[in-house]
């Protein structure tokens, strides 16, 4: 909580979350806290839960909740259509980098979300005037399973 709280204070444009709580005590204050960025235009891009059970930042709809799927090309993400989860991304057999200037093969929705995080930082960087809302909707237009007219 003290590393969002400081994010916002300092007036971060993206920040990527690969932590929840399950906890329910935590519910109130970390809400208030995501709220707290939307509105100050911090995009919070968040894991999901790894386990089929909820888990909090990445409940809220002020942030941008990734899944991992088992594709390879880093642009290539997919909205869901039915949340809470909102974007899925390569997560799955991923090269990361490790101790000791080493690397390792993971899979998990904490290396899903970088993808987004990077991929709204690229927006950011054309756009730094968009809102969190806006972001999200440039998201799903871009998602590779959204149709093409």
């Amino acid at each position: 909580m003290a590393g969002l709280k400081q994010a916002i204070e300092n007036g971060m444009d993206v920040c990527n979350i690969s932590t929840g709580a399950t906890t329910k005590n935590f519910f109130a204050t970390l809400h208030d806290l995501t709220d707290r960025a939307y509105f100050r235009n911090t995009v919070l891009v968040t894991a999901a839960n790894n386990m089929p059970s909820p888990s909090f930042l990445s409940l809220y709809s002020s942030v941008v909740s990734v899944a991992s799927h088992d594709g390879k090309d880093p642009y290539s993400f997919y909205y869901n259509p039915a949340p809470p989860v909102e974007f899925g991304a390569p997560g799955v057999d991923v090269r990361v980098a490790w101790a000791e200037g080493g690397s390792i093969t993971a899979t998990g929705n904490s290396f899903a979300a970088p993808h987004i995080s990077g991929i709204v930082a690229k927006i950011l960087g054309k756009h730094p005037s968009l809102t969190p809302f806006q972001i999200k909707t440039v998201l799903r237009a871009l998602s590779a399973n959204m149709t093409r007219e």
